[in-house]
């Protein structure tokens, strides 16, 4: 399957790394996770899926991720979540459906909220709003809080390859979208899709989001074995599934 693809010039030095195939309403969003990209398992089997049904699919790199320009650690939520308003109102017109793991799924709950004319439907995969706060600094030992305060940047180990740095901007950033101290502004129908083996985003987590949601279509899906990244053949069959049904319910 190939895909147009392209790059978004920002117009401040950074340019944005997209693939997106045309179709028919809603247009399928893809958002990806912290140091994750547009080429991972969820994204090109969703690509792949909506291609099959006739639907236009979007998906995209933030700013220092992927194919895209831009220094990874100089990203924000903030910064991220206008990355993804720009490509979004750039490519696409009519109604959205976001697929969001991960971060992704903060930033997917923060452009349904800034765009809630246009989201038709919301799916977070092992959704992490306000993981800056709850997985981050409120996780790090108080020397580790010292050395993010004095460097501006803490290392931290990760199983997914080389160490995660962790910016103190990203943290103070993040202070400025948190989302579940809140009732969360979003009315249209929200999937959550999570592993309760998941070692990264505790599954709560999801149950946390639907409470808070102001939409009363939510509907919370947990897989017992699964873990973060819900990659596997019966996780991406599930996503498929809760996709296709969400179309099914938005296509005019």
């Amino acid at each position: 399957m190939t895909q147009p693809t392209g790059h978004l010039d920002r117009g401040n030095g950074t340019k944005l790394a997209w693939a997106h195939h045309p179709g028919r309403e809603p247009t399928v969003v893809f958002l990806p996770g912290f140091r994750s990209d547009m080429t991972g398992d969820k994204a090109t089997a969703l690509a792949a899926f909506c291609a099959d049904r006739g639907h236009a699919m979007l998906r995209f790199d933030y700013s220092g991720h992927g194919a895209s320009s831009g220094d990874f650690l100089a990203g924000t939520i903030g910064a991220w979540s206008a990355d993804a308003l720009a490509v979004i109102d750039a490519l696409t017109t009519g109604q959205l459906i976001l697929v969001g793991s991960s971060m992704g799924g903060w930033i997917a709950l923060l452009a349904a909220i800034a765009r809630p004319d246009r989201v038709a439907a919301l799916v977070g995969i092992a959704a992490a709003p306000d993981f800056t706060q709850r997985l981050m600094w409120d996780a790090m030992t108080p020397a580790e809080q010292a050395t993010l305060r004095r460097d501006g940047v803490l290392y931290v180990p990760s199983q997914y390859g080389d160490p995660t740095p962790i910016t103190h901007a990203l943290i103070q950033d993040g202070a400025n979208h948190l989302l579940l101290s809140r009732r969360i502004p979003i009315r249209c129908p929200l999937r959550l899709l999570h592993g309760q083996a998941d070692p990264d985003v505790p599954w709560d987590l999801a149950l946390q989001i639907a409470e808070q949601a102001e939409s009363q279509d939510v509907r919370v899906s947990l897989v017992k074995d699964g873990d973060h990244r819900l990659s596997r053949p019966a996780d991406l069959a599930l996503l498929r599934q809760t996709i296709a049904a969400l179309l099914d319910q938005s296509s005019p």
